[in-house]
């Protein structure tokens, strides 16, 4: 607040005013969540509206109150500010001699921004995306991240995927997933049958600097990450439940129309692997 006040140019003065009202409207939106979520903690434990008021020297109608204000516990599980999006980029030839390479990114790509977008929009959190290049680098180093892009477009990645001992990627005639704890190969039915459908890895993953995770969605096929992102979309509170922001990693299964590329069905084939004990 010194600095800000003391900032002798006016229009830098409004500007440091703004971001820093910024900041703190962020914070106070977090504090609410975790102010819901501590009240949904303590009566899942068996304390009553009536002890809980006690303790915060409240009235039992305000605990009902902070109950359902502020944001759902699982907005924890995307992060606590603006959401970045890495979507996983392939190049795309010029039409013309004289142009040069572009990068581009699936229609199923587009699709899973625009639905993780709303999904988070309802938690009041904000998103954008970035294509990662075709040379599939891409800065994992990073809070409130989502990675949408499969082990083959990303050497970073595959090499961060390989740190998983339950699930991994594997080619052979062609991509497929394994579970390893059970000896068991999820392939994607589309490669096997021609019918609609696939499976994606839905996991939190460590940071290459060791200080934090980013969220991992990718299909054996582009269209597997959106039965990720539509199994989140319809389960992400009892996920939450679970894993909380700790790793872990899974498998999702999924049925689209093969029309509109619409996930019309998805669900959980693996339990839920956790990572840290």
């Amino acid at each position: 607040m010194k600095r800000v006040t003391e900032t002798p140019d006016p229009v830098d003065r409004a500007k440091a005013a703004i971001d820093l009202m910024a900041t703190y409207q962020g914070w106070v939106l977090e504090l609410s969540r975790v102010r819901r979520e501590a009240i949904e903690e303590a009566q899942a434990s068996g304390m009553t509206q009536a002890e809980i008021a006690s303790r915060l020297g409240v009235s039992r109608g305000r605990v009902g109150q902070l109950a359902s204000a502020g944001p759902p516990p699982e907005r924890a599980f995307f992060g606590t500010d603006r959401v970045t999006v890495s979507l996983g980029g392939k190049y795309e030839a010029g039409k013309g001699a004289d142009q040069s390479p572009s990068e581009v990114i699936t229609r199923e790509d587009l699709n899973n921004f625009e639905n993780l977008r709303k999904l988070l929009g309802g938690m009041k959190l904000d998103a954008d995306y970035e294509v990662i290049p075709p040379t599939g680098i891409v800065n994992l180093n990073r809070d409130n991240h989502v990675v949408i892009c499969g082990p083959r477009l990303s050497p970073i990645i595959a090499q961060v995927l390989e740190g998983d001992d339950n699930l991994r990627f594997a080619k052979d005639r062609a991509w497929h997933l394994i579970d390893q704890r059970a000896g068991k190969e999820y392939r994607s039915p589309s490669d096997e049958d021609g019918s609609a459908g696939d499976v994606g890895y839905l996991g939190r993953l460590p940071r290459l600097d060791g200080k934090g995770t980013f969220l991992y969605i990718a299909g054996i096929h582009a269209i597997g990450a959106n039965g990720v992102v539509h199994y989140l979309e319809n389960n992400l509170a009892e996920l939450y439940r679970e894993v909380r922001t700790k790793r872990f990693s899974t498998l999702i299964s999924c049925r689209y129309d093969p029309k509109t590329l619409e996930v019309q069905e998805s669900r959980r084939v693996t339990p839920l692997y956790r990572h840290e004990g």
